[in-house]
């Protein structure tokens, strides 16, 4: 049986409910039937005839699905031929700048702590 890693909280990589939703050109309702979920069970063991999501902590944490996973089951289930999945980085914001700077601000002060 394939294990499935535990999502990270910065793995951005891992796709949204809506993300397969507009990759499969399916409904929200039908990617719900898909999934390998069930009301009793957070993480069920992994399912070859199923959608099956990242492991979860908790019922609040959000669906979310590995890329490859999602191109498995719409080649191998779903019949779709043509499977290609591109997950694009985020664009480069001021704000993803301010936090870099703020991570090598902080670790400088690490350092000089570190050092006495």
């Amino acid at each position: 049986m394939p294990r499935r890693r535990r999502p990270e909280p910065s793995d951005s990589n891992l796709l949204s409910i809506e993300a397969v939703e507009r990759l499969l050109n399916r409904s929200r309702a039908s990617i719900y039937r898909y999934a390998n979920l069930s009301p009793d069970v957070l993480n069920l063991p992994f399912q070859a005839d199923r959608l099956n999501p990242e492991l979860r902590t908790s019922r609040e944490d959000p669906l979310r699905f590995h890329p490859n996973e999602v191109a498995r089951f719409a080649r191998d289930i779903l019949g779709i031929q043509q499977v290609s999945i591109e997950v694009v980085q985020p664009e480069e914001t001021v704000t993803h700048d301010l936090l870099r700077q703020i991570l090598a601000e902080l670790q400088a002060i690490r350092q000089v702590l570190t050092d006495k």
